[in-house]
């Protein structure tokens, strides 16, 4: 296996443990803080508030953070993993050079 490819696959594994883990973590607590906002006369304490639009909007916060989370190590591999292509050449002028003193 070339060098270029096991850096590409420890920079996936590594975006995937740092950013993927955490963001299904934020998934999680987002849809459980949604759901529980929704049900009546449930005990909510987020961050000493008891309202349930805060555990529904703290919620909705923890998806989308989640999901730019989980995006990261997508992106990673996408990107580590593309075919370069090569350089285009550079044109070549038909003009001759001008003299030099």
């Amino acid at each position: 296996m070339e060098k270029s490819k096991t850096t590409a696959i420890v920079a996936t594994v590594v975006a995937a443990l740092l950013c993927g883990c955490p963001g299904l973590f934020g998934l999680c607590w987002g849809a459980i803080g949604l759901i529980v906002g929704f049900i009546p006369g449930a005990e909510i304490d987020i961050f000493g508030s008891s309202d349930p639009t805060t555990a529904m909007l703290t919620g909705l916060g923890a998806i989308c953070g989640g999901i730019i989370f989980i995006a990261i190590p997508i992106v990673v591999g996408v990107l580590m993993f593309r075919k370069k292509s090569a350089p285009a050449p550079e044109p070549v002028s038909e003009e001759p050079l001008p003299p030099t003193a």
